[in-house]
C-alpha cells in the first residue's frame, strides 16, 4: 500500500508541475507575441492616416486653386495664360512632394493590404497603387496647346496696342506731316499730275484739332517756297502753289516777267504757253498786305492763284511738300470724278497698269 501511495503522489507531483510548466510557457508567448503584431499595426495605421490626410488637403488645394484660375481666366487671355503657368509650377511642387509620402514606412504595405490609398490626387492625373509599389510619378509636359496658347498672347495685338498705334499714326498725320496727291496741273513743270507728295506740316506750326489752336511755327515762308494751304474762298479745299511775295513785297507782271520791289525774279520754273502780253502776262503793280501771300502757279497759263482771287492768309498756311513717294500717269479727270463706280474703276486700273503707269523717274523727287 506504501509503495502504490508514494507512486500516485509523484505522478500527481509530475502533473502539477507540467501544467504549471504550460502555463508559464504559455504565458510567455502571449506577451512574446503581442509586441510583433500590435506595435506594427499601430505604426502601418498611423502613417496610412498621415497619407490620407496628405492626399486630402492637396486635393482640397488644387480645387481651391481651380477655382481661383476660373476667376481669373474671365480677366482674359493673358490671365489665362499666367494661370497655366501658375498651374505647372504647383503640379512640379506637388510631383516633387508626394514621392516623399508615398516612400514613407509601411504606407506602401497599408495601401497594399487595406486598399485605402488608392491614389493621390493631382491636377492633371492621379498615382495608383501600382506607381506608389514602384515610385513612379509621371510629370505633366507642355503640351503643344498650352504652347500656342503662350505664342498667342504675343502674336495677336490686343485692343490696347491697336489704340495705341492708332493715336501714334493719327498724331503723325495731324502734327508731323501727311501724304497728298496732286490732281491738277497748275504747278507743271515742277510737280505732274499724279505725283504722290509727303508734306511737312510740323515746321510750319500745326493745328490742333477742334479747338483750331496753332503750334508755334519753326520756320517762316519766304519768295519762292513751294506751298500747301487752304483755299480762303473755302477752306475745305487745299492748293499746293509757289509764293512769288511775303506781306510788304511790291509786286508787278511785266511782258511775263515778275518784278518784286522793283526788281526782276529769276524764275527757271515758270512755264509760259500763251502769248506774252496777255492780260494774265501783265498785273500790277501791287502791295502784298503784311500777314499775307501772294501765290502763283509754275504753269502760268493754267493755274487758278492770286491773280484770280486775292492773298493768302498766313494762318491758312499747313505745310510744304518735301518729295514725291509715288508718281502715276492719269489725267486730271480721273483724279477729281467723284463718282463711287468711276473711282472704283479708276483704282481696279492702277492696280492692272501700276507698273506701266508709274513714272518711276519720279520716285524719290525731292522738291
Amino acid at each position: 500500500f506504501v509503495p502504490m501511495l508514494s507512486l500516485e503522489l509523484c505522478e500527481r507531483t509530475a502533473l502539477a508541475e507540467a501544467v504549471t510548466t504550460d502555463t508559464r510557457l504559455a504565458v510567455l508567448r502571449t506577451p512574446m507575441a503581442e509586441p510583433a503584431v500590435a506595435p506594427a499595426s499601430l505604426m502601418e495605421t498611423a502613417v496610412m492616416e498621415t497619407a490620407v490626410e496628405a492626399a486630402e488637403v492637396e486635393a482640397t488645394d488644387v480645387e481651391m486653386a481651380d477655382s481661383e484660375e476660373v476667376e481669373v481666366a474671365a480677366d482674359g487671355e493673358e490671365a489665362e495664360v499666367e494661370a497655366e503657368v501658375a498651374a505647372e509650377n504647383r503640379h512640379t511642387e506637388s510631383t516633387s512632394a508626394e514621392p516623399a509620402v508615398a516612400n514613407l514606412p509601411g504606407v506602401k504595405a497599408a495601401a497594399a493590404e487595406n486598399g485605402t490609398i488608392e491614389h493621390f490626387s493631382i491636377k492633371h492625373g492621379a498615382i495608383g497603387p501600382n506607381q506608389i509599389e514602384h515610385g513612379a510619378i509621371e510629370h505633366r509636359k507642355t503640351t503643344p496647346a498650352a504652347a500656342a496658347v503662350r505664342s498667342h498672347r504675343f502674336k495677336r495685338p490686343s485692343m490696347r496696342r491697336l489704340i495705341l498705334l492708332g493715336c501714334i499714326v493719327l498724331g503723325m498725320r495731324i502734327f508731323v506731316g501727311e501724304a497728298s496727291v496732286v490732281p491738277t496741273a497748275s504747278m507743271e513743270g515742277t510737280i505732274l499730275v499724279g505725283d504722290h507728295l509727303f508734306m511737312d506740316k510740323l515746321l510750319y506750326g500745326p493745328e490742333i484739332p477742334l479747338v483750331h489752336w496753332r503750334l508755334p511755327a519753326i520756320r517762316k515762308v519766304h519768295r519762292g517756297d513751294i506751298i500747301v494751304f487752304r483755299y480762303p474762298k473755302d477752306p475745305s479745299e487745299t492748293f499746293l502753289k509757289r509764293v512769288a511775295a511775303v506781306g510788304g513785297d511790291s509786286l508787278e507782271i511785266r511782258g511775263g516777267a515778275l518784278y518784286v520791289n522793283s526788281l526782276p525774279v529769276k524764275e527757271p520754273y515758270a512755264v509760259h504757253n500763251l502769248p506774252v502780253y496777255s492780260a494774265r502776262e501783265s498785273w500790277g503793280p501791287i502791295l502784298v498786305p503784311e500777314g499775307k501771300l501772294f501765290v502763283m502757279g509754275d504753269n502760268r497759263d493754267n493755274s487758278s492763284d492770286s491773280r484770280d482771287w486775292g492773298f493768302v492768309p498766313l494762318d491758312n498756311v499747313i505745310g510744304e511738300p518735301i518729295f514725291v513717294y509715288w508718281s502715276y500717269d492719269a489725267p486730271t479727270s480721273r483724279w477729281l470724278d467723284e463718282n463711287l463706280g468711276h473711282k472704283i474703276s479708276f483704282y481696279a486700273s492702277i492696280a492692272g497698269n501700276f507698273f506701266s503707269h508709274t513714272r518711276w523717274n519720279r520716285t524719290g523727287t525731292l522738291l
